[in-house]
């Protein structure tokens, strides 16, 4: 078994305490949860993402003011927080720089993200692993940590009401009181579910719901999976402000292939980024989107392969990264100077926005030292294609055979790592995968 001993990031006030059963707080428990209101946000389901697009197509440079009632309210709920000193630091304060060069890398100065943890066992061989109450998860947060409850509504509508009886197991969204950026909260589905830390397609809807509610391209949601660095086993989605595209937003990709049928989603690999990785663009469904990145995952969490998960582009655009740094930092593979640093390389780290812990880091961070620390993170070329093979199978896996579009004809194997794959013969631009 394969262990690393790992300091957590205190993500709630209630984290560091000893609690015993029917704690007496105001938490997320079935303890205090019964006869509860708290403040609710409703949804309506968008059948059609033709504004999403529309929006997509505002570079993420610039903002065109428009942003969701979601985003505003968010943003006042999260400052309100900040006013009643419910975070551990500052992080306004925070010094931030964009590195010189190609990939504008981004490097920040947190150390107050570093103190006031304690130590705990984290076994990094198991994608899945059971939920244990024993340990610290989100039924023991304080409600004043929650900003709202956000649930789909009847009416096809979007509502807030500041007080609401909470349903059985409420979809929250709260404060991150170990902040990396400015709006830094949790969404956590179904709460009282105890959900273990995995992916399926109704909670990565959940989560591409709220960014499309956001609408702000500044607004961004990750996932990380246990073994890539996700510290608290109970589902949840982490989201923040940063007003610079991140890195990866910008790094060129590669068509692999999309659904035969008009509007489907696109299937993307990344390319000259230290980390390789899988892009998924929005169609005419939301739905269809949440699918293809959920059943990815499920392959990855399955095959027991850590990954990381980026929502951007206001939920129309997905970067899926399956990584290996845990498991060679277990096997004593990763330089010691990477390791001196003590960056835990999640989806921000991955996405470009570095959270360095020490001066002597940040004021030394160049470009070079960023690709170097990411590319420890990445899959070898050849366990990349292996791996999005699967992958692929895995998004049209049907009872039928399921058509994709290729780029070229000349092109598709190489871009699919689909070796063994039968041809139908039907068109010199289609590929039947048998499943």
């Amino acid at each position: 078994m394969l262990t690393i001993k790992r300091v957590a990031t205190l993500v709630s006030i209630n984290q560091e305490l000893e609690q015993a059963a029917g704690c007496g707080k105001d938490c997320l428990g079935s303890c205090c949860m019964p006869g509860a209101k708290l403040p609710l946000y409703t949804f309506g389901r968008r059948r059609s993402v033709d504004l999403l697009k529309k929006k997509m197509a505002v570079a993420c440079s610039t903002n065109d003011g428009d942003n969701g009632f979601l985003d505003s309210l968010l943003l006042a709920q999260w400052e309100d927080r900040m006013d009643k000193g419910l975070f551990r630091y500052d992080v306004t304060a925070c010094e931030t720089m964009v590195l010189p060069g190609e990939h504008g890398f981004i490097a920040q100065l947190n150390e107050g993200r570093h103190s006031k943890k304690r130590p705990t066992e984290f076994r990094v061989d198991q994608v899945l692993q059971p939920f244990d109450g024993k340990k610290f998860n989100f039924t023991k947060v304080g409600q004043e940590e929650v900003l709202f409850c956000f649930e789909e509504s009847e009416d096809g509508t979007s509502q807030y009401y500041e007080k609401a009886p909470v349903s059985w197991s409420p979809n929250v969204i709260a404060i991150n009181v170990s902040p990396i950026e400015y709006g830094h909260v949790l969404l956590i589905p179904c709460v009282l579910d105890c959900t273990p830390q995995r992916i399926d397609p109704d909670t990565f809807l959940l989560a591409l719901q709220m960014a499309v509610e956001a609408d702000n391209p500044y607004f961004r949601l990750g996932y990380n999976s246990l073994g890539a660095f996700a510290t608290i086993n109970h589902l949840h989605f982490q989201a923040y402000y940063l007003a610079a595209p991140f890195p990866v937003e910008r790094a060129p990709t590669t068509l692999i292939c999309h659904r035969w049928k008009k509007g489907g989603v696109k299937i993307l690999e990344l390319g000259n980024f230290p980390v390789r990785g899988l892009v998924f663009e929005v169609g005419d469904s939301l739905e269809d989107l949440a699918n293809a990145v959920a059943n990815t995952c499920i392959y990855l969490q399955n095959a027991n392969i850590p990954f990381n998960v980026l929502i951007a582009d206001r939920g129309g655009r997905v970067f899926v990264f399956p990584q290996c740094f845990a498991e060679r930092q277990a096997r004593g593979e990763v330089e010691q100077e990477i390791l001196d640093t003590q960056v835990n390389p999640a989806v921000w780290e991955i996405s470009g926005h570095i959270v360095l812990k020490r001066r002597l880091d940040y004021e030394s961070a160049t470009e070079e030292s960023a690709w170097r620390l990411l590319a420890e993170v990445s899959l070898t070329q050849e366990r990349f294609d292996e791996v999005k093979k699967h992958c692929l199978k895995s998004v049209f896996n049907a009872p039928n055979k399921v058509k994709v579009e290729m780029p070229t004809m000349d092109s598709s194997l190489h871009l699919m790592g689909m070796s063994g794959v039968a041809l139908n013969g039907q068109s010199e631009h289609c590929l039947v995968l048998q499943v």
